[in-house]
């Protein structure tokens, strides 16, 4: 795993805010060059193919939670921004999430880049979070950044943390992108897509355009990504299936084709959607609100293209989602690399 450690500690330390993933597909593109890919870039999407590109498709968001200028000394959360979610257009963010985001980054540094080119603007740190009450959305303030103009990026400070068992850092979704660049080095030759926007909701649109242009008649598509645990249940499975999510049905054969291969090769894994359903039957139970299944990149391409695209997921497990401390067993990751390479070979 030392070769694919060293390529995640490097792109965790690109910048890739919701809506300013620019400078980081520059990077992707340079690692994909460098292991023999052929790589396309679109709007909202870097396409990197082998020689085989037909053979299997595997698909990882590359954006990361950080925050947008909005003005002067003024900043929003940038995947509400890049999603358009404010009281304005009726698509507000719940209380809810504005209050679990609130103390999320307090006293953390950020740094500013030039989106195109990923240059540094200038560093900070966030002092204050708020709930603005005349637009009712979430606004930071910063130390050390009124230089900035509204449409500059701000990425939080990252360096992967790693111990003999675990990665850490804001892994959501650089961990299986990291990845799928890796497959590279072990002699990938299908194609794997990178997309953008995906903590927005925007990230199926750039994929189904693709597959509309250049898709067959049968089009499987493996979405990988990161899926949040409590830290007491992380390590009770190595990998993380869906048969569904709250979009769609994903395809049954593929999954349990995946499911075979996991057995075969003693790796541990849990279907999501029915782990949910089972904690639900207790809430319920209960008199409490049931919990969501779940949106995904996959489901939302599946509803949305008419029978085009079709496939499942495969995601890696982790604690302390969408913070700076996102943890993933090193085991887990060699799991899923483990089972990328046996689908594609």
């Amino acid at each position: 795993m030392n070769k694919f450690e060293d390529l995640l500690k490097s792109l965790i330390r690109c910048p890739s805010v919701v809506g300013a993933e620019h400078s980081f597909f520059r990077e992707l593109e340079r690692e994909l060059h460098f292991r023999g890919a052929k790589v396309t870039w679109y709007e909202g999407l870097l396409v990197a193919e082998g020689n085989d590109p037909k053979s299997v498709m595997f698909s990882a968001h590359i954006d990361r939670h950080g925050l947008m200028c909005t003005g002067p000394d003024e900043y929003q959360y940038a995947a509400f921004i890049a999603g358009s979610r404010s009281d304005l257009l009726g698509n507000s963010v719940s209380e809810q999430l504005m209050l679990k985001i609130l103390d999320r980054f307090q006293d953390t540094n950020a740094y500013a880049y030039e989106p195109w080119s990923g240059s540094y603007l200038g560093s900070g740190s966030i002092k204050n979070t708020y709930i603005c009450e005349k637009r009712n959305n979430l606004t930071f303030e910063l130390e050390n950044m009124s230089h900035l103009v509204a449409g500059t990026p701000v990425a939080f400070v990252d360096r992967l943390e790693v111990t003999d068992k675990t990665y850490s850092g804001q892994l959501d979704n650089v961990l299986t992108a990291a990845c799928l660049v890796h497959l590279f080095d072990l002699g990938f030759q299908g194609t794997a897509f990178f997309t953008a926007q995906e903590e927005a909701g925007k990230s199926w649109r750039y994929l189904l355009e693709w597959f509309r242009r250049f898709g067959t008649k049968q089009n499987n598509l493996i979405v990988v990504d990161t899926s949040p645990f409590n830290e007491d249940e992380v390590n009770n499975q190595q990998l993380v299936l869906r048969y569904k999510d709250v979009n769609a049905t994903f395809n049954k054969h593929l999954t349990d084709k995946i499911a075979e291969i996991c057995n075969n090769r003693g790796i541990s894994y849990r279907f999501k959607d029915q782990y949910v359903e089972k904690q639900n039957e207790f809430l319920i139970s209960e008199g409490l609100k049931p919990n969501s299944i779940g949106s995904t990149e996959m489901g939302r391409i599946i509803a949305s293209s008419d029978g085009l695209v079709d496939g499942t997921t495969i995601q890696i497990p982790t604690s302390g989602y969408h913070t700076l401390r996102e943890t993933a067993s090193i085991s887990s990751c060699r799991d899923f690399l483990n089972i990328l390479q046996a689908l594609y070979q």
